[in-house]
Parts: structure tokens; C-alpha cells; sequence
């Protein structure tokens, strides 16, 4: 072998050894382009979710910067709102003073100052007190000055300034206090008292700087003079209640005198009809002795007895204004549970009474417990609204006869008076009870009206 013919050899391993590596790496980038096709989408989700984090890297950024700027807000809101709300609520209060309301809430239930018999007497204790007030005037003691004023060195001016300013001060307070003594009512007392505090105040504000002062004392006579006033008022609706108590209580006597009459004279009617049918049929009994004619006078004496019956009761009745019925009534839809209306009417038939006091003014009719007759039945009518009268309703009326008691408490009451009666223990309450079904029906869900009319707080 030449040479050449080695060389040749050799060039011919090389070239095949190349070609086995070409073929390799032809295998290995094709294997790559194989792992480069299947792993791409790979490398583009990762690509995606870090572009769509930095994203939302940036819009969590600017949400918890606009939640800090509305929480402040809010804060800054919540906090005028705050303000806002102790304004109104000061506003009101001074507000509910110059209101014709009734604000026992507020301003609790009154307390009666004095107890006199008749409005008259309140009028003579009225004038007392204004006498007592000249008195203090006259005394320099209804406004005073605590220091000595000097003008221009010389106390008499000083003297005769302060006189002045405190001659303003009681003018303006007798004043307020003579306008609210024209507006009080039956039903306004506490609102005037307040509004009389209120001006004996800011007048001793305005006072301060001249240390010149409307006293307690002064105060306490004014506020007496109001509550006179309030009491009169009181006292006037009192016995205006009581005169229109009395009217309907004519009324109703009179309605029974009425009906004992009528009564009367329709027995008295029914007597001679009967009587005259029997004398008839006795007549006619002489020529025909019949068991039919018998049985016809027999019939004919009983009517007539029961004819004189009625007629003697209707005329007792009418002659014996104690005798009549006590009645036990209730009305469980317009009064609720254990309210008892216990009356008494001398009508010869006592249901119409209740018959009409469930027409009068109450939305459902009244249900009767019991109906007692007696020849005493203004005694035990009595007996029962002097057991009760601490458990009136209308304390301030005790003629409107209702009583917060039960029923058992009644029927004891009734026994331990000796008397005696029958008791139906359960209300029927017909109208009320059909009533609060039918709202039942129509009604899916019951929503209660709110108390408060703003929330205490925003947040």
C-alpha cells in the first residue's frame, strides 16, 4: 500500500466518522426541535402568568390605595354625621319645648301640686301667689344685683342704672312668663315648666356681666302660678269629664223611665185585651161547657197573670231607682286582656245598654261575663268601683268605669258582698278574633316600625 493509497484511507475514516456525527447531531436537534415544540406552550403560559401578576401586582396596588382614600372618607363622613346627629338631637330637645305635645318620656309623668275640691279655689290660691310676687318685687327681692356699681365715682347713678337694668329684666321675664300662662292647657305643663327654666336662664346669662340675677325664689312662685294655672285646667276638663258623666247618666235613667212606661202601658194594654178574651170566653163557657173552652180560659188566666206580672215589674222598676243590673263586661280587641267595664243600668232589658256602648265608639262590640239583678245594684256597683279605684284605667275619671283587674279578683269581690252571680269566664271576642285571622291571611310577613329615626352610626 502507497502512500497515497493510506492517506486516502484515512481521509475516508475521517469523512465517515463526520458523517456519523452529522447524523447524531441531526438526531439531537431534531430530538430539540421535538422538546422545543412540546415544552413552547410551557414557556408561553409562564410568559402569560407573569405578565397577568405584574398586572394585578399593580391593580391590588391601586385598590388598597383606593380602599385607604374611602375609608377615610367614610371616617371623615361618619364623624360629621356624628356631629350633625348631637345638633338634631339638641335641636329637638329644644324643639319638643315649644311643641304642644304630651313627652312623658321625656319629661315624665306630672305629680299634681295641690288638691283643691273645685277650680274656683285655684283661682284664690292664683291670686296669693301674685301677691307674694309684688311682695318680693316691693322687697327687692325678686331680682337682685351681688355687687355695687359706681358711675363717674358716684354709687346714687350706679344705684339707679342697676334699678333700671333690673326693672328690664323683670319685665322681660314676667312677660315670657305671662304669654306661656295664656297657652297652658290641660295637656302641656312639663313643656311650659321647661320653657319657663329656659328664659329664667338665658335672662341671668344676659344678667352676668352687671352680676345682676332673677332669684330662685322669684322662679318658684312663677312656677307655682303655671302649675296653678296647668291644675285649674285640669281641674276645669275634670269637671267638665265629670257634668258630661252625669248628662249621660240622665240620659240613661231617662231612657229607662222611658222604657218602665212603655212597659207599663203595654201590659196595661196586654191586661185589658185578656182580661176582656176571658171574660168573653167565660161568657160563652155558661151555654157550652167544652174541654177546648176550658183549656182556652186556662190559657187566657195565665197571659193575664203574666200581663199584671210585667206591669208590676215595670212599675216596681220605676219606683225603685237602687234596683237594676250590675253588668261584668270586657272588650279584649279595644282594651286588651283584663280590662273590665263594670256598670250598672235600670233598663228592663240591660243588653241593650251594652248593646249600645259596643255601637258607641269601639271597633268591636263588648262581651257580656256576667248580668247580676239586684234590688241593691247601685250599692254593689259602688262596693266594686271602691274595691278597684286604685286599679282604674282613667284615674283622672273614675266614672268611665273600666278597671285593670281579672275576673276571678271581680267574682271574689261579688261573693264577699254577699251577692250572688253566674260567670262566663271565657271572652268570645268574635270580631276581634276573626279580625286578627283575617290579617293573618292577607298579611305574608309583619314589619315593625322603626323607633329610632336615625342610626347611631354610620359605620
Amino acid at each position: 500500500m502507497g502512500i497515497f493509497d493510506f492517506l486516502k484511507k484515512k481521509e475516508f475514516d475521517k469523512i465517515s466518522e463526520l458523517e456519523k456525527k452529522i447524523v447524531s447531531l441531526e438526531n439531537t436537534n431534531s430530538e430539540l426541535n421535538s422538546n422545543l415544540t412540546r415544552y413552547n406552550g410551557i414557556v408561553d403560559i409562564e410568559f402569560y402568568i407573569k405578565t397577568e401578576k405584574e398586572k394585578f401586582d399593580a391593580l391590588d396596588t391601586e385598590v388598597n390605595n383606593q380602599l385607604v382614600s374611602k375609608k377615610n372618607d367614610l371616617d371623615e363622613l361618619n364623624n360629621k354625621y356624628l356631629n350633625s346627629l348631637d345638633v338634631y338631637k339638641d335641636l329637638k330637645s329644644k324643639i319638643s319645648i315649644y311643641e304642644n305635645q304630651l313627652d312623658l318620656a321625656e319629661f315624665g309623668l306630672y305629680e299634681p301640686l295641690f288638691d283643691f275640691e273645685k277650680s274656683d279655689q285655684y283661682r284664690y290660691e292664683q291670686s296669693s301667689i301674685r301677691d307674694r310676687q309684688k311682695h318680693l318685687i316691693t322687697v327687692d327681692k325678686a331680682c337682685v344685683c351681688d355687687t355695687t356699681w359706681t358711675i363717674d365715682g358716684s354709687e346714687a347713678k350706679g344705684r339707679a342704672a342697676t334699678n333700671k337694668y333690673i326693672k328690664l329684666l323683670l319685665r322681660a321675664f314676667n312677660g315670657e312668663c305671662d304669654a306661656l300662662l295664656g297657652k297652658v292647657k290641660w295637656n302641656n305643663i312639663n313643656q311650659i315648666k321647661e320653657r319657663i327654666k329656659k328664659s329664667f336662664t338665658a335672662l341671668n346669662k344676659l344678667g352676668e356681666g352687671q352680676h345682676v340675677r332673677i332669684t330662685n325664689d322669684y322662679l318658684e312662685l312663677k312656677l307655682k302660678e303655671i302649675i296653678l294655672e296647668y291644675e285649674f285646667q285640669l281641674k276645669k276638663q275634670q269637671e267638665k269629664e265629670e257634668a258630661k258623666a252625669i248628662q249621660d247618666e240622665l240620659r240613661e235613667e231617662e231612657k229607662a223611665k222611658r222604657e218602665f212606661e212603655k212597659a207599663q202601658k203595654e201590659a196595661e194594654k196586654e191586661e185589658a185585651y185578656f182580661q176582656k178574651a176571658l171574660e168573653k170566653v167565660r161568657k160563652e163557657q155558661g151555654t157550652n161547657n167544652s174541654e177546648e173552652l176550658k183549656l182556652q180560659i186556662e190559657q187566657l188566666e195565665k197571659e193575664l197573670e203574666e200581663a199584671r206580672l210585667k206591669k208590676e215589674r215595670a212599675l216596681s222598676m220605676a219606683q225603685q231607682t237602687k234596683r237594676g243590673h250590675v253588668y261584668i263586661i270586657s272588650n279584649i280587641g279595644s282594651f286588651g286582656e283584663n280590662v273590665f267595664k263594670i256598670g250598672m243600668t235600670r233598663r228592663l232589658e240591660p243588653l241593650d245598654r251594652v248593646r249600645e256602648l259596643g255601637d258607641a265608639s269601639v271597633p268591636f262590640r263588648f262581651d257580656v261575663h256576667a248580668m247580676i239583678y239586684s234590688d241593691e245594684a247601685r250599692t254593689l256597683e259602688y262596693e266594686l268601683h271602691k274595691a278597684f279605684a286604685d286599679r282604674a284605667v282613667n284615674l283622672f275619671n273614675y266614672r268611665r268605669e273600666f278597671f285593670n283587674v281579672t275576673l276571678q279578683e271581680i267574682k271574689e269581690k261579688i261573693v264577699e258582698l254577699g251577692f250572688e252571680a253566674e260567670f262566663i269566664t271565657d271572652a268570645e271576642a268574635m270580631e276581634y278574633r276573626e279580625s286578627l285571622l283575617l290579617k293573618e291571611q292577607s298579611t305574608i310577613e309583619s314589619i315593625e316600625l322603626i323607633e329610632e329615626e336615625f342610626p347611631t352610626s354610620l359605620m
